[in-house]
């Protein structure tokens, strides 16, 4: 496999399943983008360019607008796909943009997937369908249907935590045969699941942790990144222990990791994105305002926010 040896793309081809196509592999440290409203509701187009060129500029190698932390959930279909376009757009070629939702059935994955593919984002990332607690065999024809239909190559988002079901890793590793799904985040939280993964997926095939404080011990086993939340404040130090981790550097990893340590905990004291656009606000990068039911973070953390942000900068 070429390439460079962490962030941004890698080209890879496998002769796994139905062939695998050449297709561009997302690594390195991405950013499960906010998205930045005004202070009276409406999606701040200008924040959003000014954030994207930002998160490039202090080494972040792909993005993921309108994902979880994007507050899809409160997002109609028209702002999903201007939000992606408007990142697609400002990102200008100079990294991997990746779509970050997916849907609550099969016909809606796909109607949003030939939408939002539209825009020209480079991969279609989609979430196990939440609140149907769907059993293995479903989510196998699910994530099947999807990827046959899908203009661009598609990255599954395993986060039980929000859905209510795990996609087990013996069916990420049967849907890695198909030629459009080309990596997994995982947000399960589990090392042997992520162990499994590592040893049986195919070339090419991307393993990223969704899991900010699990970045250093998934990539021990294996993966090949992560897509972060807490990187949307601390873009640099979070791409700089991910690259570490890709280098083989553990002890600067290490070091790294502690001084995140409390803003990966702090980042999650409430709801996200909500203390991390608290964060973003206090930096002057955003309006920390979030759309009900989520309510703006608690003035009793905003000093916990704070100094966890000022550690993870080193400041």
């Amino acid at each position: 496999m070429a390439g460079r040896s962490h962030g941004g793309i890698h080209h890879a081809r496998s002769s796994r399943g139905r062939g695998r196509v050449k297709h561009e592999t997302l690594r390195g440290c991405g950013t499960a983008l906010v998205t930045p409203f005004r202070e009276t509701g409406e999606v701040d187009e200008a924040a959003l360019r000014s954030l994207v060129d930002w998160q490039i500029e202090e080494g972040i190698d792909f993005l993921v607008p309108a994902g979880s932390t994007g507050e899809a959930a409160t997002l109609s279909v028209e702002e999903h796909e201007r939000v992606v376009a408007v990142t697609v757009e400002q990102a200008a070629g100079r990294c991997p943009v990746a779509w970050g939702a997916g849907a609550k059935d099969t016909p809606e994955a796909i109607e949003l997937s030939l939408r939002i593919g539209s825009t020209g984002v480079t991969h279609l990332m989609h979430v196990s369908p939440p609140y149907n607690r769907p059993q293995q065999r479903g989510l196998i024809e699910h994530f099947t249907a999807v990827a046959d239909a899908a203009p661009r190559p598609v990255v599954l988002y395993n986060v039980p935590g929000r859905t209510g079901s795990n996609i087990a890793a013996a069916t990420t590793l049967a849907l890695a045969a198909h030629p459009n799904i080309v990596g997994t985040k995982e947000a399960a939280g589990s090392c042997d699941q992520v162990a499994e993964i590592a040893r049986g997926r195919p070339p090419g095939f991307a393993l990223l942790s969704g899991d900010d404080s699990m970045t250093v011990p998934f990539m021990a086993l294996g993966a090949d990144g992560v897509i972060s939340v807490v990187s949307n404040a601390t873009p640099r130090a979070m791409a700089e222990l991910v690259g570490a981790m890709a280098c083989g550097d553990l002890q600067r990893a290490r070091a790294l990791h502690y001084r995140l340590a409390d803003w990966m905990r702090v980042a999650f004291v409430e709801s996200n994105p909500v203390p991390v656009k608290a964060a973003l606000g206090m930096l002057g990068r955003i309006h920390p305002r979030v759309r009900l039911p989520l309510a703006s973070l608690d003035e009793t953390h905003h000093e916990a926010v704070a100094a966890a942000v000022r550690a993870a900068e080193g400041t």
